[in-house]
């Protein structure tokens, strides 16, 4: 993909605005839908200058990576970068690595990123998995076979690709007749069986297990953000998976700076509230981190 291609589609995504997206969300609320829509690019302001003052813990260095989307080939090379970036620490630094959520789903390489990360690559680093919206949605498809249909309009597919499924075709046919929509239904179940006996007891686990936040000195590690106004034990689950407008437009900061993936930036977003490392890895290239040491924040990307 050419540059002026993609800086064409981050233009386009970009075009969706906050307004629009508050809209929907209102809607959404207005009539009692419960399931979350699917993530939607928003515009970012200029950053702000930065005049908070935050530090990592004493003798710690931590990473955190931004939403990989089934980009196997970026996160192998970003980590082969904090790797050798880490080499500089002082001995004895204690060198954690924190992934923000998200790693499935847009990118056909969805179970690479997970072999890859249950592989035995990162035994140096101290990990720590955060769950993203999009496990959220594997996990509610393993237990509801009729959210598959939502599930692949916002990347499931890729990810059913990567395991060596593929979702059932032509949903509109299926409207026409009950022998074409009982056709289409037996199609899901077999994928939906299909992927539950294939699915590896250790993805499985790995889905099953992960974290919803993570706090770390003076940081708080989360896949989406936090609602303002809601102390750290008040918050939802629902929020820290899936808030935006209410989350990026606040301007009280919280006691922690937070560091957020879940909303696509053409760079990494920094001031004094939040530092957001999204970068849209799946179709940008750019896969993002953060370096947090002592005083000092610094980015790497692909």
């Amino acid at each position: 993909m050419t540059d002026q291609t993609r800086q064409s589609f981050l233009q386009r995504i970009s075009n969706l605005t906050r307004s629009a997206t508050s809209l929907r969300a209102r809607i959404r609320r207005g009539i009692g839908l419960s399931t979350p829509e699917a993530d939607v690019p928003v515009q970012e302001e200029p950053p702000a200058e930065v005049t908070r003052q935050s530090r990592a813990p004493e003798g710690q260095c931590v990473y955190a990576i931004g939403d990989v989307h089934g980009r196997c080939d970026l996160l192998m090379k970003l980590v082969e970068q904090i790797d050798e970036d880490s080499k500089s620490l002082p001995e004895g630094t204690k060198r954690v690595l924190v992934f923000l959520g998200d790693y499935i789903d847009r990118g056909l390489q969805s179970k690479d990123v997970i072999e890859f990360m249950l592989s035995d690559r990162m035994q140096a680093f101290e990990r720590v998995f955060l769950m993203g919206n999009h496990e959220e949605a594997l996990l509610r498809f393993l237990n509801d076979v009729n959210f598959g249909k939502q599930w692949v309009r916002y990347g499931g597919a890729e990810t059913l690709y990567s395991y060596g499924l593929q979702p059932p075709q032509n949903a509109r046919a299926a409207m026409q007749s009950h022998e074409a929509m009982d056709a289409y239904k037996r199609a899901w179940d077999k994928v939906w069986t299909d992927f539950r006996n294939r699915l590896p007891e250790q993805h499985l686990k790995f889905y099953q297990n992960l974290q919803h936040y993570y706090v770390t000195g003076d940081y708080l590690f989360v896949h989406a953000g936090l609602r303002p106004g809601e102390s750290l034990e008040n918050q939802t689950v629902r929020d820290m998976l899936w808030i935006r407008e209410e989350f990026l437009d606040a301007e009280e900061q919280f006691p922690q700076v937070v560091v957020h993936g879940h909303t696509p930036t053409d760079g990494v977003f920094r001031d004094d509230r939040r530092i957001g490392l999204d970068t849209g890895a799946f179709i940008s290239g750019k896969l993002s981190a953060v370096r947090l040491f002592r005083d000092e924040v610094s980015f790497l990307s692909t």
